[in-house]
């Protein structure tokens, strides 16, 4: 087996798919980021004046969650093992790539349960896994909290949102995602998973459906963001 980044052959390595070298090139998201999405700001000037300040983004268009974190940059290694996980079907990276986000977890307030951003039927059927629930998964049983992945639903089939500009993209998703289980959601802080934050589109319609549904908080967290 060769390594799903950069492909020399792999040996001794001790996570699959990849080599020591590109594993121990993953590194943390940098410092400061926006408070409400989690924006790497270009400095720690942009503090300077108010430690509150939030990106240019989220003052535009205030978002549906609370919070957003993101843990890593969205680019190789980590994109190639990403892309492994949802395209390759290599599904064994989902649980890695969960132990790897739940050793850098931020410290999070005080939740409820643990929701993955839902895949549609078809995908769901050509792929046969949500790679988002099995971070969900890995995520729910390091802080102790319930995984429910089964009262958020995709009610529409979508266009890929990569594939797509910024305001497409808001089109795309909207009226996408349902609560089917509103009981287990009213009043209950949420901590919502994903794989990929790249423009917050699709975790800010799913936040917006939590609320509507009477969901007390939304929280979100990514393995990786796109900058």
């Amino acid at each position: 087996m060769s390594c799903g980044a950069c492909g020399i052959r792999l040996t001794d390595d001790p996570l699959p798919f990849a080599c020591r070298s590109c594993w121990a090139r993953i590194e943390p998201l940098p410092q400061p980021r926006c408070p409400r999405c989690g924006f790497p700001f270009a400095s720690p000037v942009a503090l300077t004046y108010s430690p509150d300040h939030t990106c240019a983004t989220c003052r535009r268009r205030k978002p549906s969650y609370t919070r957003a974190w993101s843990l890593f940059p969205y680019e190789s290694p980590l994109r190639d093992l990403v892309h492994l996980l949802k395209y390759k079907n290599k599904m064994v990276l989902g649980s890695v790539l969960g132990r790897l986000m739940c050793k850098h977890l931020p410290a999070f307030p005080e939740l409820d349960l643990v929701l993955p951003v839902p895949l549609g039927p078809y995908r769901l059927l050509e792929r046969e896994y949500n790679q988002s629930l099995l971070l969900a998964d890995a995520i729910a049983r390091a802080i102790g909290k319930p995984l429910d992945w089964s009262s958020l639903v995709r009610i529409r089939q979508t266009t890929p949102q990569t594939a797509l500009p910024r305001r497409a993209r808001l089109k795309n998703l909207r009226r996408t995602f349902a609560v089917a289980r509103s009981g287990r959601i009213s009043g209950r802080r949420v901590l919502l998973v994903d794989d990929v934050f790249t423009t917050g589109t699709t975790v800010n319609e799913c936040a917006k459906t939590l609320r509507r549904a009477g969901s007390a908080e939304v929280y979100v967290v990514t393995l990786a963001r796109t900058l």
